[in-house]
């Protein structure tokens, strides 16, 4: 008898449009059973507005059902309970719609997250809040924010009625931080902030919830060349900065690191002046000369030809090497270019200026010949210091080249003929040596002819009158 009034109520819900009620006790494969005085199906799909994701959580639940059909034969009954949801919903949407405006401020329920936003339940009709609209600062994911299920508070931004779209912010609850961020942040203001982003140009620091200025890595270091800024800084880490400029209309501001201190090629002058000796370690060499570091980020270079005053360097590694700690002399500072040019040769003085003293016009030297050429041969006098013996102050005789005459390591006698010590040239003279033998030969027969009663002129005569007869 009971079970007939039961399949009775049933059949009256069911014709009439209305509602049962019914205990959810079990899960079965594809929803639930539910018992509504004798046992019925309720489909997974119809449990709910939207897919459940613990269905554990709805067993021993008492909830109000629509028999979607029943068959009393096969005691076979359907139930929905989302059906009554979507009704509830769709009367709800109408409350909404009518009672919404743009500006208005409401509350509503997280339904749903993405990485774009999140979807807010204001009452049968949802809304999008957008990633950008949650806050003037950075947000990179809405779920570190917001869960399944919140309750907030948003501002309506556009609304769209006919289509039933709904834009929503929560930024736009609190005021704009940029509209007095010029007054805030004039330049050459010190800021700490803390670095929220890097790029391959620069990083980017937060100053404040919403606010957010770019160092340049071109602003990061006076000295060093910044080739990526994780170089110098790190995500999280505070920092501090001097505002360059602000532009609030592009939401704007530049930063810069290396003004917090002072720029040290505004005081290596007054700390190292030309003339300064200094001691340092060599950083690097190249091709055209030294690198030796002087201060934190600023390093002096010796240029090949500011090695020596008399060595040949072809390379400054056949004397130094990276590591060596040298000596050398301030020559120039150049603070627009940021150059640090120093010498080692300057620590000694210029051989030269005295080679007029030691190998004056006149003077016979003895040397080494170092090289052979079509137009005459060097001489090496000392080391460092070499002469020419051009092609015509080797003999009376015309020759072209004195390759074949003169070997390399040859040791020969001439005389100083010239010295330039402006182009560091000495001109030697082997012929003039010659020269002054014959004279001396000449002279001494002279006087030896005046003095016919020596033996010595007998000779002579007798010499001189066969060649007389000869002739």
């Amino acid at each position: 008898a009971a079970t007939v009034k039961v399949w009775e109520a049933i059949k009256e819900s069911y014709d009439s449009d209305g509602t049962v009620d019914g205990v959810i006790t079990n899960r079965v494969k594809g929803g639930f059973s539910v018992d509504i005085g004798i046992q019925a199906f309720l489909p997974g799909s119809q449990a709910d507005l939207r897919p459940i994701r613990n269905l554990d959580d709805m067993v021993g639940e008492t909830f109000t059902f629509k028999i979607l059909k029943y068959n009393r034969k096969r005691s076979n009954i359907v139930l929905s309970r989302r059906v009554l949801l979507e009704q509830e919903r769709e009367s709800k949407r109408s409350e909404t719609l009518a009672s919404i405006h743009e500006g208005k401020v409401v509350e509503g329920i997280v339904k749903n997250i993405t990485e774009y936003g999140v979807f807010i339940d204001l009452g049968g009709v949802d809304g999008l809040l957008h990633i950008t609209d949650i806050s003037w600062g950075r947000v990179k994911h809405p779920s570190e924010l917001f869960s399944m299920g919140d309750t907030i508070s948003v501002k309506i931004l556009n609304l769209d009625l006919e289509k039933e779209r709904v834009s929503l912010g929560i930024k736009q609850l609190t005021e704009d931080p940029w509209a007095r961020a010029s007054e805030k942040y004039t330049p050459e203001t010190l800021i700490s902030g803390k670095v929220v982003s890097l790029t391959d140009y620069g990083a980017f620091v937060e100053l404040e919830e919403g606010i957010e200025g770019l160092i340049h890595v071109s602003e990061m270091s006076w000295t060093r060349k910044v080739r990526h800024p994780s170089k110098i800084v790190s995500i999280g880490e505070e920092v501090d900065a001097i505002v360059l400029d602000i532009k609030p209309e592009s939401r704007r501001i530049s930063l810069g690191m290396k003004q917090v201190v002072p720029n040290p090629w505004d005081v290596i002058g007054g700390k190292y002046p030309v003339g300064t000796t200094i001691e340092g370690k060599i950083k690097n060499i190249t091709d055209f000369g030294l690198f030796i570091g002087i201060d934190e980020g600023i390093d002096g270079l010796v240029h090949i030809s500011d090695i020596s005053w008399i060595k040949r360097i072809k390379h400054p590694s056949e004397v130094f090497k990276k590591g060596d700690v040298v000596q050398a002399i301030v020559l120039d500072i150049d603070k627009g270019n940021e150059r640090f040019s120093l010498g080692i040769k300057q620590l000694q003085a210029d051989p030269w200026e005295s080679v007029s003293e030691r190998y004056a016009v006149g003077t016979e030297i003895t040397g080494t010949v170092t090289n052979v050429t079509d137009f005459g041969i060097f001489v090496e006098l000392e080391e460092g210091i070499e002469g020419l013996v051009h092609v015509s102050e080797i003999t009376k005789e015309k020759i072209k080249t004195p390759a074949g005459q003169f070997n390399v390591a040859d040791v020969i006698n001439a005389r100083v003929m010239n010295v330039n010590v402006d182009e560091r040239r000495i001109g030697l003279s082997i012929k003039a040596l010659e020269s002054e033998s014959e004279q001396e030969f000449i002279s001494e027969y002279i006087n030896n002819m005046r003095s016919p009663t020596s033996e010595f002129g007998e000779i002579l005569r007798d010499n001189l009158q066969g060649k007389l007869n000869d002739k």
